[in-house]
């Protein structure tokens, strides 16, 4: 090295592109400049030490939370979100473009939401836009403003002002954003299935589980492989819950469809028949499916059919999950999750035989690929200097309590989790949550 480095921080385990080694990894001016073996003569302004019980990982890439911030910021806001992402090893995520108010469908609701965010963020945060009925002359300029790509829905998104697309709408969306080589990201579930079936009303869980069939999913994900095959549009599934469409998605993918695919914590997690009667903070669209589809989950996942692990960050305040009647039908669908992903896959991936690297592939590495996010979700020299300290092994139980995002209500408080976030590095320096907030707004191109 001609230059002393900003930081060495020096680590029994890290995890790299060359698997879980021990190294030196020295960071200058933000960015990563040296990856060297543990022993390796570098000097530093500042040397860390890393425990041995302690992996250095690369911070984690959210593409999927909803932030709500502004216009229901009761729910979520830029502010708490980013301190929980912080607190769960999360360096970067991606704000989804509804449940605020404007939703993100033109560019003045994207300066609108950027304004609203400047100087309040922990993390790095970049934004998606919004494909609706109406806009599609918008999407071009959202796209030239820096958008990451954009979200459409099949059915009814739960808020009036996103409205969901038709098949031509959407066939017309897919066109015009392949003419621009932008990425379009879907919530799949058939709109007609789902009207036909049971309606979700009273306390059973098994009654909201038939009102959101795996047919709705499915239907809907074959109609979107069959448009992306049409127009050769970039497509993403999003939060991926019946491992019925996986043989699908392999076809697709065989045939050469440009398709990626996301699942989330909750699903890889809880299963059906262990969610109890009247218990809505289990609620999400689409739903937490039974064990057997889990565990087909974590085999698309560990063949690569699924490439990655998202939270889908959708709270709500407590009022608004009808803990009062315990009514599946009338209770708002999220599940608040940013803050724990991490320690949620990590206990259910050791079981299976994953390793850590493993979970990077899924909650960093792939997010980041997937949303064009190229100086992030590795440690590798010139990536940004993004970090989380995990310990593997430490043991802990959930307390909703003492979580960062807004509302004290999760699925996972009271459940015993493997994995703690000790730190998380941005561009090179801890985040310190009691200090003004040092995240950067995102642009695509630009981050």
């Amino acid at each position: 090295m001609t230059a002393e480095l900003d930081v060495l921080l020096r680590a029994r385990r890290v995890v790299t592109a060359a698997g879980e080694v021990a190294r030196s990894i020295g960071v200058r001016d933000g960015r990563v400049a040296a990856v060297e073996p543990l022993d390796a003569d570098l000097t530093a302004a500042e040397v860390v030490e890393l425990g041995a019980d302690e992996v250095l990982l690369p911070g984690l890439v959210d593409t999927h939370v909803h932030m709500n911030d502004p216009g229901r910021t009761a729910w979520e806001g830029f502010g708490s979100a980013t301190r929980a992402a912080a607190a769960g090893g999360v360096t970067t995520v991606v704000d989804m473009p509804l449940n605020s108010i404007p939703p993100t469908t033109d560019i003045a609701a994207l300066r609108t939401k950027r304004r609203t965010a400047e100087g309040r963020v922990y993390v790095d945060v970049g934004f998606w836009g919004g494909a609706v009925p109406g806009n599609l002359g918008d999407l071009r300029g959202l796209h030239d403003a820096g958008v990451f790509g954009f979200k459409g829905f099949l059915l009814h998104s739960g808020v009036d002002e996103f409205p969901p697309l038709e098949p031509d709408e959407l066939a017309a969306a897919l066109r015009e954003i392949g003419s621009f080589d932008a990425l379009m990201t879907v919530h799949a579930e058939d709109a007609h299935t789902v009207a036909h079936a049971p309606a979700p009303c009273g306390a059973r869980y098994r009654d909201f589980l038939r009102s959101r069939p795996r047919l709705a999913e499915n239907l809907a994900i074959a109609r979107v492989i069959e448009l992306a095959r049409r127009t050769g549009c970039r497509v993403h599934l999003l939060h991926l819950s019946s491992a019925d469409a996986l043989p699908v998605i392999r076809s697709a993918r065989r045939d050469g469809v440009r398709l990626t695919v996301e699942t989330c914590p909750h699903y890889l997690t809880f299963s059906a028949e262990e969610i109890a009667d009247g218990a809505t903070q289990f609620k999400c669209c689409p739903p937490i499916r039974e064990a057997a589809n889990r565990e087909l989950l974590w085999q698309g996942l560990a063949d690569g059919t699924i490439d990655c692990v998202v939270s889908d960050h959708s709270p709500c305040t407590p009022e608004l999950k009808r803990f009062d009647s315990g009514d599946f039908g009338a209770a708002w669908g999220g599940i608040a999750s940013l803050q724990l992903g991490l320690p949620a896959v990590w206990t259910e991936a050791r079981r299976r035989g994953h390793a850590l690297t493993d979970v990077v592939r899924w909650m960093a590495q792939r997010p980041a690929e997937q949303a064009g996010l190229a100086d992030r979700g590795r440690i590798a020299l010139g990536r940004q200097a993004d970090f989380c300290v995990f310990a593997p092994d430490q043991v802990f139980v959930v307390d909703q309590e003492r979580l960062h995002h807004r509302n004290p209500v999760t699925p996972y408080h009271g459940r015993p989790l493997a994995g703690v976030v000790r730190t998380t590095w941005l561009r090179g320096v801890p985040i310190d949550l009691d200090s003004p907030p040092q995240g950067r707004l995102l642009t695509r191109g630009g981050a």
